[in-house]
């Protein structure tokens, strides 16, 4: 077993509370050890012990990789025109993703697949070195069965949303497509699956809608996950809660029971602020449920109506400036947050044992990925101890 020595790290984002500097756990002059894919020494570069190689970084930071616990990345088609629309004035509604099930069922699983790696490329490129990855727009129970297929080839993370909308053909028969997912959908892509999703919100399911489909990928083996409270105040938190979901997404409109429950909850409020961003929404306010206790994680929600970025940099940006949270606490909601969205303890930190999952930036210390907005400064890339990307030199 070989081991590799990252040294000249000018601050090291661990998100080991333990050491001096708050949540983070910033160590300033720092190195790490890398053996078999895993952290196997953190600490200032001074200590470091000898290893097989080693790389300068040339005093840069490093950080966590991004952990991205919520993409629709299984669609086919283009909706810039949707997008004009809303900047020219037309208010967001959920119908748009009609259009993308037409165009996602036409596609072939080779396209889907094709249009799913190269969206994880960006990915990589700006940091995420884990990405959830959801069905939604598929729809029928080909398509869905499909889909599922395809995100499980290209992540662990595979979410089955096949409550995301009802499709065209079952517009005015909710209890039919309710019924179909239950008994046809779930059964069949359960098995290429690790989590179910159901849209909760006015317009896709009501909450009954979305317990049903819930429990019943539940019973399937599936953990439960929920978009919800994103274009009103509704059911979609405390269903989270209720069933223990791992997340509940979106989170915009929030009373205050809603806040209360998550802070006395596990279930992870994750934050989308690409979405509204792109939509005009109002943005959720991450103070208030940091501030009530409740963990908050950070996503780019990657979609083709929506959001259709790949870039956690440019949401922690947001997160900052519209969100109200701090730079320390917008980094470890990409990072730790999204890790405890998706139930992980190996992702997320860099301590002894986790996976080597690591971003080098060309900048002395986190704060940048705020201060300066729109900038790439991903200047490599780790997973699992190994190059996923490296900026080449001019």
């Amino acid at each position: 077993m070989s081991s590799h020595l990252f040294t000249n790290i000018s601050s090291l984002v661990t998100n080991d509370a333990s050491h001096e500097r708050g949540a983070l756990g910033v160590i300033d002059n720092a190195a790490v050890v890398v053996e078999d894919g895993r952290i196997a020494w953190v600490g200032e570069a001074a200590q470091a012990p000898d290893a097989d190689s080693s790389t300068d970084l040339d005093h840069r930071a490093v950080l966590p990789g991004f952990v991205e616990s919520h993409s629709h990345l299984i669609f086919a088609g283009d909706r810039s025109h949707d997008f004009a629309a809303r900047m020219e004035g037309t208010k967001y509604s959920a119908g748009g993703i009609r259009y993308t099930i037409e165009q996602t069922r036409a596609a072939s699983p080779e396209q889907l697949e094709n249009n799913a790696r190269k969206l994880l490329d960006e990915y990589a490129r700006s940091g995420s070195t884990t990405v959830e990855i959801k069905t939604g727009y598929g729809q029928s129970a080909e398509s869905e069965l499909t889909g599922i297929q395809v995100a499980s080839s290209c992540s662990d993370e595979a979410t089955l949303l096949a409550a995301h909308v009802a499709p065209p053909e079952y517009a005015d028969k909710h209890d039919e497509y309710v019924q179909m997912v239950v008994d046809r959908m779930i059964p069949e892509c359960a098995p290429h699956a690790k989590w179910i999703d159901v849209f909760c919100e006015k317009g896709a399911f009501t909450e009954d809608e979305s317990r049903t489909v819930l429990k019943a990928g539940m019973e399937h083996g599936l953990i439960p996950r929920v978009h919800g409270n994103q274009l009103t105040y509704g059911a979609g938190v405390q269903l989270a809660v209720e069933l223990g979901a791992a997340s509940v997404d979106h989170v915009v409109y929030l009373s205050d029971a809603d806040v209360d429950a998550l802070a006395n909850s596990s279930t992870v409020a994750t934050v989308l602020p690409g979405a509204d961003f792109s939509t005009r929404n109002d943005y959720p306010n991450a103070r208030r449920l940091i501030d009530a206790g409740a963990t908050v994680a950070l996503g780019a929600d990657c979609n083709p109506g929506t959001s259709f970025t790949t870039s956690i940099p440019f949401c922690i940006a947001l997160a900052v400036r519209d969100l109200h949270m701090s730079p320390d606490e917008a980094v470890w909601a990409a990072t730790a947050g999204g890790a405890a969205a998706l139930q992980r303890t190996d992702i997320g930190s860099l301590t002894v044992g986790a996976r080597a999952n690591f971003i080098v930036l060309d900048a002395p210390n986190h704060l940048h990925l705020a201060y300066r907005p729109g900038v790439d400064l991903i200047s490599g890339v780790w997973r699992d101890g190994a190059s996923l990307y490296e900026r080449r030199s001019a």
